[in-house]
């Protein structure tokens, strides 16, 4: 059989990355464990073609099928995106559908518009900043930043320790989730619990999965975690998961610095993701002051 697609796993660390670095991209879904954390929600499966030329994708939501963008050097993109649409038709007998296609791949198709609706998401776009800035918060832009984390580090003094987080460590971020979903509440946006099932999977493969993580605690007790990883092709730091305890002053902003300066000393580019179109998560990104966006595309066989 042509097509022989597979649920993606801990030990596919070792197959995947390669693929992902075929060609730039600066989304956050450039990096094995963005796929990884969201396996799950979105039953992701892969099949690898040809020798090892290209990876092909397919997932599901609320039982509909979709695709994510081959992965392959840019050349190959059109012959695999074909080979892709091919699979919905002849297999799934579906139309393809493709969500979170990188502007540049979209520019690479340059897709005929009466076989192809291409429309831009939004809400999907990943906050893109310079890593120097984050790391060192200087300057006018980033004085009410600054002025946080200053107030979090005197009001703690002596209390606080940022860490380096290990597998062994994962206890103490099971617990500290469990507080923070619980405060949560029952408003919350659809993708919530299936992240914190994501996190959770993360941390029990974590040893495999060669994610970076770092945590802060007060008191001996964690107040916020984060993790990230690292596409090495861009020279950019991919922030999956930040989680902070929302009744402590500048805790936010404290992790997000430090883990950049322990984690990531040196990376020129963060991406710290979308916004999902909350205003309130909108806000937060755009006051880091972000110098671009990484945009993405819907693309529907009409």
């Amino acid at each position: 059989m042509k097509w022989e697609f597979k649920k993606i796993e801990s030990k596919d660390v070792e197959i995947l990355p390669r693929f992902f670095a075929m060609r730039s991209n600066k989304t956050c879904d450039s990096v094995f464990l963005d796929s990884f954390l969201w396996k799950d929600y979105y039953h992701v499966e892969y099949c690898v073609c040809d020798g090892g030329k290209a990876a092909e994708w397919k997932m599901k939501i609320k039982g509909e099928p979709f695709a994510a963008l081959p992965l392959c050097k840019a050349e190959d993109l059109p012959y695999y995106f074909f080979d892709t649409k091919k699979y919905f038709n002849e297999v799934l007998g579906r139309k393809l559908k493709i969500y979170l296609a990188d502007e540049e791949a979209v520019k690479i198709l340059d897709l005929d518009p009466e076989e192809f609706d291409v429309e831009e998401q939004p809400d999907a776009a990943d906050y893109l900043y310079d890593g120097e800035a984050l790391r060192t918060l200087a300057g006018k832009k980033y004085h009410k930043k600054k002025n946080h984390v200053n107030a979090f580090m005197k009001e703690y003094a002596g209390r606080y320790e940022y860490k380096t987080l290990a597998c062994t460590d994962r206890g103490d971020m099971w617990r500290f989730l469990d507080r923070w979903r619980s405060m949560k509440g029952a408003q919350v946006e659809e993708t919530l619990d299936p992240e914190v099932e994501g996190i959770h999977g993360i941390l029990n493969q974590c040893s495999l999965l060669g994610v970076r993580m770092g945590g802060v605690y007060v008191d001996g007790q964690m107040e916020a975690f984060t993790m990230g990883s690292y596409n090495a092709a861009e020279d950019m730091a991919v922030i999956h998961i930040e989680k902070a305890n929302p009744e402590i002053r500048g805790v936010y902003p404290f992790i997000n610095q430090q883990f950049l300066i322990h984690e990531f000393p040196t990376v020129s580019l963060v991406n710290r993701e979308d916004d999902v179109g909350l205003p309130g998560l909108r806000k937060a990104k755009q006051s880091y002051n972000p110098i671009g966006f990484a945009k993405k595309f819907q693309i529907r066989e009409r």
